[in-house]
């Protein structure tokens, strides 16, 4: 029994404090399948990562078509940031979502995530920490939200460093 579903049984996952957790098995791009699927393999949370190694492992994730994974990876790096590139990665993170969103075919979402992102990485464009390929980011972004506002293309992959 759930006293938060009004003492009926949920079938939302929580943990003992009631919190949601994430246990359904979900497909490449994040979504949940039924109970008993078989699912992508998520990727853990909490993982402590140099900034080196969260970029490196959200790009391989970016390359592979999984932007939601990728994100997963960014997002462990926002939350434990310090606040001088909390923004940084918070919007590195949006932009992956955005990725997602378009893959699943919501463009709308797409749009508002990119540009969303983009903002947010926008201020570390003159002084790019982690050779973060931020100029060619935020044309990415910017680009590809206008191209799938009109309801056309295919997003590419986004660089999230300049190649060597």
């Amino acid at each position: 029994m759930d006293p938060a579903a009004g003492g009926r049984q949920s079938d939302r996952d929580r943990d003992e404090t009631g919190r949601a957790r994430n246990a359904r098995p979900r497909d490449g791009l994040g979504r949940p399948l039924p109970r008993g699927a078989t699912g992508v393999a998520r990727q853990p949370e909490g993982v402590p990562r140099s900034p080196n190694q969260t970029l490196v492992e959200a790009q391989r994730l970016l390359d592979d078509g999984r932007p939601f994974h990728a994100h997963e990876v960014l997002e462990d790096a926002w939350k434990t940031s310090a606040e001088g590139h909390r923004a940084l990665w918070k919007g590195l993170a949006q932009l992956a979502v955005g990725a997602t969103h378009a893959a699943r075919g919501n463009r709308t979402g797409a749009v508002t995530l990119l540009r969303r992102g983009a903002d947010h990485i926008e201020p570390y464009q003159t002084e790019p920490p982690y050779h973060i390929d931020i100029a060619g980011l935020l044309r990415w972004a910017r680009g590809n939200a206008g191209i799938l506002e009109t309801g056309a293309g295919q997003l590419p992959t986004p660089r999230l460093r300049s190649a060597p």
